[in-house]
């Protein structure tokens, strides 16, 4: 499968498709096979594992950022930073290790626990 973003002209993601790859045997002819297809011209092919050349999965409501050839998320929280290689938003302070589960608290620029914890690990999921 060739996955493909439609996006707006201001490289906003507005929807997603996917086509075959008999269809579309690289991104060029897959552009040209949804512009006319839809009559709309912006489309950019990515991978949805994220580890072609756009660094991430494309998602409707993220951005496409041509400077840098990737799909960036929005950023979750003001104090988050874009890591300018994997082009992801991390926090000031790394996600604990110790397998339990928590939440941001952008007040506290801290992980904290959830009020309410039905097990202590992840692997119970």
């Amino acid at each position: 499968m060739k996955y493909f973003a439609k996006l707006n002209a201001n490289n906003h993601v507005i929807d997603v498709n996917n086509l075959h790859d008999d269809e579309v045997p690289d991104e060029a002819t897959g552009k040209a096979f949804l512009i006319q297809l839809t009559k709309h011209s912006f489309w950019k092919q990515y991978w949805q594992d994220g580890s072609g050349p756009t660094k991430n999965s494309a998602t409707i409501g993220n951005d496409y950022d041509p400077g840098r050839d990737a799909f960036i998320e929005k950023q979750p929280w003001d104090s988050w930073t874009l890591n300018e290689e994997d082009c992801r938003w991390h926090p000031p302070v790394p996600y604990p290790q110790d397998r339990k589960r928590y939440l941001w608290n952008e007040e506290t620029l801290s992980w904290e626990p959830p009020l309410y914890q039905p097990s202590d690990e992840l692997d119970n999921i």
